[in-house]
């Protein structure tokens, strides 16, 4: 890599938004905008997953990352909470979205959907709608059709409005209908084809100027664009080959679920996805997620998946650089541009050089020009190889090396040059113990059997709590005469919910929960008195289904159970056809407990008035705090807690679940990258909450009085609940002679420590880099020169910065040959 190009390829990065407006058209080798030809790199941006302030740092951060688009979905539910009553306002307003977007210079792609999976709750469809009559969704049903025309057409129409598509000189080159139908589309038979058909149709008539594209749909009707979702698409091939090779998902994480470790995708694997997808003829590759934010309030589906939606994404959830993975590639997006033209307006031909390594060369017939990919699939055998006048090159295990020119390597997706970043949580500010008051969770009527409507049968929970909140109270009572035979007997529930409270007499018996959301029995031995005996069950659910085949038609809660008692002798009595009485959500949530103001004729109590509520279950918390200083991110730790929501001065973080731990087992403290991924792979958090530290972004926060409430179903303890701040700790590099050494510190920070320092053969990774059998003795001084004091700081890596040249110099004793692989390394580690 020489300085030069490098300069010259962030200018035209800079330029890109210079021509936005026009016609966007397209052909197998590339997307034409303006009549030119481009590669697209894209990356998916949520934006009801962050704030509105921090779109435009966002924005920023993926431009500086070599991106050219952003891409987002449309959440059907957010806009149209209610039939025909919209909410465009806040963190909901995409058209202000991609307006920033667009003033960044960049393009746009806009997912309408409108179903969108995303791990969002129900898929991103409104509750409204599963309970419309007669309704089934995607499929050929008119009630959802017309449901879902209405909305496409009112969401084109804003775009219309504010002048988005690319056609009117908006930023938007792409649109996207459906999403993914084709993985499940088997199981709608004939009606899901004509459904297909009909989408197609419908989003062509809306007339926007620009193309349209269908996800993981291979039969896709023309000129309708499909396109690959997945983890590696270098052998997908679109069902026209006159469309171009779209990569509109690639999964450069994956997502959590509550009780899992945390996953990681490791960054040559991710390299070596993107670079195999354009040695084989790609075009755009988005990644799914660049930035993955967090699932405020209910939001987040699955169901069990967290709060915290970060993705192992190249931006973390609080927006900050996830390094490496996100400068090793901003640097494979620059290599790949190198060869743009080219690569657009070219011949290929694959050469099979032997041991699953393979040459793809990129001819301009009319400039002769090339561009070479040299790939090797093993998942274990290095390769040295030979182009004779095109030069020798060693090429890893699982990785693409990137040739400009066919005679010059520019990139390899196993070489990391770009820095490591140790994310760290701390409290600058002097520590302080928060100061809690609290109060139960009414319940006396409830308890009491005391509901707002009744049924003869066990309901369907989504029906009736229309989303608005996760609780469903079931209610019923029972006669017994002979307590001889129910004194001692079993309560048994049959239950599609994910969690379950018992009360029995208005004493608690007993609380469950499924382990991966997919329903279980509950039983629990219970003394029935002679006469009345009243039955509360408290169904939880944590987040609603959001993807398969029919996932709307997935039953939540009681549903049908059976609920049933069994007395001794194994006599039974089925309770399911019972009267019950029903509740939607709890007393604190109608009373609002969660606003900075007290509701009214709620009482909160300190610890010492009263018997403290600590360990119980079904209690309402709440404390005040001062919003740490500066301007890092925010989160509070709630570890100790067990499962509830946290609510900051009436802003709902979302839901936390500290208690739910992740196995010991499946961890390692290295990361083999070689090989297809999978979710398995590469994961950490073994033995740990799956989540700890929720976000609270600064614009929730006030600078001075700040309100903290927590709603605690388990029974957890708030004592070491604390908000601390996401900063930079520690930073390394490890880059290859010839490559730049770029290091940088966020957020203001500046550089104040380099630890180590190493050129030569440096050994280990960051946290613990040692010398190797031989290093630049001025290695340390060379590197603080350049970096001490400052936010940012790089050079390129060579001999000659350390003073080595052909055996002269200051460390004339020794000179890096460069053979094969044993070429010259720098390694750094410094404090911000």
């Amino acid at each position: 890599m020489s300085s030069s190009w490098f300069k010259t390829l962030l200018l035209s990065l800079a330029l890109l938004g210079s021509c936005l407006a026009g016609e966007v058209t397209y052909d197998s080798k590339a997307l034409i905008i303006n009549g030119e030809r481009r590669i697209i790199f894209s990356g998916s941006v949520h934006y009801p997953r962050s704030t509105a302030e921090m779109w435009p740092d966002i924005i920023q951060k993926a431009k500086d990352g070599g991106l050219d688009a952003i891409e987002t979905y449309i959440f059907w539910d957010r806009h149209e909470p209610v039939r025909r009553q919209y909410d465009f306002s806040g963190n909901l307003d995409f058209i202000k979205f991609f307006k920033l977007i667009q003033e960044a210079g960049l393009y746009a792609i806009l997912r309408i959907g409108p179903y969108v999976c995303a791990e969002w709750n129900y898929g991103g469809f409104p509750m409204w709608l599963h309970n419309m009559p007669g309704i089934e969704l995607r499929t050929n049903n008119p009630i959802y059709k017309n449901e879902m025309q209405v909305f496409t057409t009112k969401i084109v129409n804003m775009a219309k409005e504010a002048n988005l598509f690319a056609s009117q000189g908006g930023p938007v080159i792409l649109a996207q209908i459906e999403n993914e139908f084709g993985n499940v589309m088997w199981n709608y038979g004939d009606a899901g084809k004509a459904y297909v058909k009909w989408c197609a149709q419908m989003a062509l008539a809306q007339n926007i100027g620009v193309p349209w594209i269908m996800c993981q749909q291979s039969d896709a009707p023309q000129p309708i664009i499909n396109t690959c979702n997945n983890y590696y698409c270098d052998d997908f091939t679109p069902n026209n080959p006159k469309s171009p090779k779209m990569f509109t998902e690639n999964w450069i994480g994956w997502f959590q679920k509550w009780g899992e470790r945390v996953p990681h995708r490791s960054v040559e694997d991710s390299a070596f996805s993107v670079a195999r997808f354009f040695q084989k003829g790609g075009v755009l590759n988005n990644y799914y997620m660049y930035h993955g934010g967090t699932n405020f309030g209910r939001t987040s589906g699955g169901p069990y998946v967290t709060t915290s939606y970060e993705y192992d994404a190249p931006l973390d959830e609080y927006g900050n650089l996830n390094q490496p993975k996100w400068g090793h590639l901003k640097n494979l997006h620059e290599a790949i541009k190198l060869g743009e033209k080219i690569l657009t307006n070219s011949t290929r031909t694959d050469r099979d050089l032997g041991n699953q390594v393979t040459l793809t060369t990129y001819t301009n017939n009319a400039t002769k020009e090339r561009f070479c990919f040299l790939s090797n699939v093993a998942e274990n055998k290095d390769a040295k190889i030979n182009l004779q006048q095109d030069g020798s090159y060693y090429v890893p295990a699982w990785s693409v090396t990137i040739l400009e020119g066919c005679n010059k390597e520019v990139f390899n997706t196993a070489k990391v040059n770009s820095q490591t970043s140790i994310m760290v949580k701390k409290n600058d500010d002097e520590p302080s113990k928060l100061t809690w008051s609290w109060t139960p969770e009414a319940m006396k009527d409830t308890l009491k059997g005391q509901g707002e409507f009744n049924a003869h049968q066990l309901l369907e929970q989504k029906d009736f709590t229309v989303d608005v909140s996760d609780y469903l109270w079931y209610m019923t009572s029972v006669d017994i005469n002979d307590t001889s035979i129910w004194n001692n007997a079993t309560l048994r529930v049959i239950t599609k919910g994910h969690t379950l409270h018992a009360y029995v007499n208005k004493k608690r018996v007993g609380y469950q929960f499924s382990q991966w959301g997919n329903g279980f029995t509950f039983e629990r031995n219970v003394s029935l008195k002679k006469g009345t005996n009243i039955i509360t069950l408290l169904s939880v659910t944590v987040g609603l289904p959001n993807y398969g085949d029919w996932f709307d038609k997935i039953m939540t809660g009681i549903a049908g159970g059976p609920v049933q008692l069994v007395g001794k002798n194994n006599g039974t009595i089925d309770l399911s056809n019972n009267l019950w009485s029903y509740k939607v959500g709890l007393n604190g949530e109608k009373k609002r407990l969660y606003d900075s103001q007290p509701g009214l004729g709620v009482s909160w109590r300190k610890g010492s008035s009263k018997p403290h509520r600590v360990g119980r279950p079904m209690t309402w918390y709440k404390a005040y705090f001062n919003a740490p200083s500066g301007t890092d991110p925010v989160v509070v730790d709630l570890q100790g807690l067990g499962k509830g929501f946290a609510w900051v001065n009436g802003h709902n973080i979302g839901r936390y679940w500290p208690s739910m731990v992740a196995s010991t087992n499946g961890c390692s403290g290295t990361c083999d990258y070689r090989g297809k991924y999978r979710k398995e792979k590469c994961n950490t958090g073994c033995g740990n909450p799956s989540q700890r530290w929720y976000h609270v972004p600064r614009s929730f926060l006030n600078k001075d009085k700040n309100t903290l409430v927590l709603f605690e179903e388990e029974g957890g303890n708030p004592k070491n609940v604390s908000f601390q701040t996401v900063t930079t700790g520690t930073i390394c590099a490890h880059v290859y002679e010839g490559a730049l050494l770029d290091l940088s510190c966020q957020g203001g920070k500046v550089i104040s420590e380099i630890q180590f320092a190493s050129f030569g053969y440096p050994e280990g990774a960051c946290g613990s880099f040692k010398i190797g059998s031989w290093q630049a003795t001025n290695s340390k001084s060379v590197v603080e020169a350049a970096c001490i004091g400052r936010e940012r700081c790089g050079f390129l890596v060579t001999k000659e910065a350390f003073g080595i040249n052909d055996g002269h110099g200051p460390n004339k004793t020794k000179t890096i040959t460069g053979n094969d692989n044993d070429v010259g390394r720098l390694a750094v580690q410094a404090t911000c």
